[in-house]
Formats: structure tokens, C-alpha cells, sequence
């Protein structure tokens, strides 16, 4: 049970950072920023929240971490919003391409163990397969020539 109840709150963290519980004040207030800020970066598609039924904005607490990345490409890097979006663009490529790699390794040293198990078989197998062969009819001597029998 206490396995269950580890397990949920793992996933619930993972499900509590993309949740939707800040309203549009409360974000902007926890981002350093305008709330009006935050609807022109929804337009650019910079930000997208959650809605409500009532069609109320929603931010997560992982739309907040982007809010003050773009707040700190803004203002501590001097970007434009077009900077920022490239930027973004760019970062979540890059998180794309570092989960491939990290997969490809696994990949990787999950064949190399089958491959080193297989060799290891095969050099099994063959062992007990070869037999030492010596002609009946010539001897080599101690000086590398052959005696005949």
C-alpha cells in the first residue's frame, strides 16, 4: 500500500506542475509581470494555459518557470519576443534530442548486453564442437619439418 501511495504521489507531481491552478493575477504576480503581459505572450502562442469551463485562464505551475524564462531572456538577454520564440523553439528541440539520445544509449547497452551473451554462447558451444586434428601420416619435429612415418 505505502508502494501505491509513493508511486501516486510521484506521478502527482509530475500532474500538480501542469495542472492549471493560478489564475491570470496570481501568475503574473508569481512571474514578476503584468497580467496584460501574460495575454500578449498567450497571443504569440509564447504561453498557452489551461481554461477553466468558464473559460477563465489557468497557469500551471510549469507555465509560471516559462514566464520567468521569457522574463529573463527579456530582460537579462535583451531578446525580443521573436528571439524569445527561437530560443524556446531551440530549447525544446534540444530536450527532444537529449530524451532521444538518452534512449539510443539504453538502446545501445541493452544490444551490447544481448550481443556479448550471444558471443559468449556461441564461444560455449564451439568448445565442446572442436576437436584437435593431427595427420597419421607426417610428424613435425622439434625443428618445424616433417618426418615421414
Amino acid at each position: 500500500m505505502a508502494t501505491r501511495n509513493n508511486a501516486e504521489r510521484g506521478s502527482g507531481s509530475r500532474l500538480d506542475q501542469e495542472r492549471g491552478v493560478f489564475m491570470i493575477s496570481v501568475a503574473a504576480e508569481l512571474a514578476g509581470m503584468h497580467p496584460q503581459t501574460l495575454r500578449i505572450y498567450e497571443t504569440r502562442g509564447l504561453i498557452k494555459p489551461k481554461r477553466s469551463p468558464k473559460q477563465t485562464r489557468l497557469y500551471s505551475r510549469s507555465d509560471v518557470e516559462r514566464l520567468r524564462r521569457i522574463q529573463e531572456l527579456t530582460t537579462t538577454f535583451g531578446l525580443n519576443l521573436a528571439g524569445v520564440e527561437r530560443v524556446l523553439e531551440l530549447e525544446e528541440l534540444m530536450d527532444a534530442m537529449q530524451e532521444q539520445l538518452e534512449a539510443a544509449r539504453r538502446q545501445a547497452e541493452e544490444l551490447e548486453r544481448e550481443m556479448l551473451a550471444r558471443i559468449e554462447q556461441v564461444h560455449r558451444s564451439y568448445k565442446r564442437e572442436l576437436v584437435v586434428w593431427r595427420p597419421q601420416s607426417s610428424r613435425v619435429n622439434h625443428r618445424g619439418t616433417r618426418d615421414a612415418s
